[in-house]
């Protein structure tokens, strides 16, 4: 008997705990190398636990739903042993031996998902074992998942709405995700740390859309990405950070921290919750780098592929709401930063010009700031300059 122990990841040292999610086989079951056996979900991302070897496993030490740290022990994997084979008496005590199919030595590995594949079917609450796998030896590959439905009697996914009928009164109590408590935590902290005030104007987003109608397609031929508007934004944020550097400085006790870089989080909405991941060095990268780097971050987000670095730290961050529709709202300080810039939906709205009444595409920009470390002038001289970028944004390329 060779006994291989399944532990923990490593964790960031700002995350001391994580929550098990489900897990993938169960005793007696074969496993193959970095097949994931178990997600492990954190306050910030969901990470995957592969099988360090290929074997059988025959101990699971920590059920689903466990807390568990960095580098506690999983579960136990036994590297010579065949599936058929009786598991050692501790095993049976942490969870019951599952009992060989008759076809356990073919090489069918029916009811085994890929990483991509596993995670989809997770969203839906639908078992890989009820899935006819297309890749290889059976193996449920991501095309499979995304077809597949639920059968009629299952149950939706904790993390999923109940449908339910409008005749009747029933509930649904469903646990909180790691994430999400860790929000909630986070946004209460920051509303009772912070002395948060928060400042509005009007941007005029014409020319901003007249720039991007004209070099759209030139721009997503040349690098290959859609031209957006987040980007403009950042840069926007960043000469803005640039002027009045308390707007990306941070409270550290009885301390202003300056910060001399420019690292920004983007909010980002994902399955799991709010995440925010940072554009290191914002103020070093082109047009395109972020419009890329967003890119990424959207496809990461949803797929639960964040790492841990990359939500980590940041000096001012960006909230869109205006992808979802929102006119107005008070984005709330992500701690530890100062200050944070709320975006909405870009309306066609009647505005005066040089005494006449006309039509123009305004969106309505909010930002909320500690006022213990930033006075309202800087707050509002802060915003000022973005709209000033945004609405004559060839400043930008002069540094004005």
């Amino acid at each position: 008997m060779a006994i291989i122990d399944v532990i923990v990841p490593q964790l960031s040292e700002s995350i001391s705990e994580a929550t098990l999610l489900e897990w993938k086989k169960k005793v007696g079951e074969a496993v193959t190398q970095d097949e994931t056996l178990i997600e492990v979900e954190t306050d910030k991302v969901v990470l995957e636990v592969p099988a360090p070897a290929s074997g059988v496993i025959v101990e699971i030490v920590e059920g689903d739903g466990s807390t568990v740290t960095a580098e506690q022990l999983l579960a136990k994997i036994d590297t010579e042993a065949t599936v058929g084979v009786a598991a050692a008496p501790a095993a049976a005590e942490a969870a019951p031996a599952v009992a060989a199919p008759a076809a356990a030595e073919s090489k069918t590995v029916s009811g085994v998902a890929s990483p991509a594949a596993s995670k989809i079917l997770s969203e839906k609450g639908i078992s890989a074992a009820d899935v006819a796998g297309s890749g290889r030896d059976g193996r449920v590959t991501k095309a499979d998942a995304v077809a597949a439905s639920a059968p009629a009697k299952s149950v939706a996914a904790p993390a999923a709405p109940l449908s339910v009928s409008l005749d009747g009164r029933p509930e649904q109590r469903v646990p909180m995700t790691r994430l999400r408590a860790r929000v909630a935590e986070r946004l209460l902290q920051s509303q009772s740390e912070n002395a948060i005030l928060t400042t509005f104007n009007e941007v005029n987003m014409k020319a901003v859309i007249d720039l991007r109608n004209k070099y759209k397609e030139k721009f997503e031929k040349e690098h290959g990405i859609k031209l957006g508007f987040m980007s403009f934004f950042v840069k926007a944020a960043v000469a803005a950070l640039k002027k009045y550097p308390i707007l990306n400085a941070s409270v550290d006790g009885k301390d202003i921290v300056y910060h001399g870089y420019f690292d920004i989080g983007i909010a980002v909405g994902s399955p799991r919750g709010l995440v925010v991941p940072i554009l290191r060095n914002a103020d070093q990268m082109s047009i395109a780098d972020i419009e890329k780097k967003i890119a990424e971050f959207g496809a990461k987000a949803r797929d639960g592929k964040l790492t841990l670095d990359e939500l980590t730290g940041g000096t001012f961050s960006i909230s869109n709401g205006g992808t979802f529709g929102s006119m107005l709202s008070t984005p709330i300080i992500n701690p530890p930063q100062s200050a944070i810039l709320g975006i909405h939906a870009t309306k066609d709205r009647a505005v005066v010009e040089n005494g006449q009444v006309v039509i123009r595409p305004i969106n309505f920009f909010a930002m909320s700031y500690d006022h213990r470390i930033i006075d309202g002038r800087e707050a509002v001289l802060g915003l000022v300059a973005m709209k000033e970028a945004l609405e004559d944004p060839q400043r930008l390329l002069l540094d004005l």
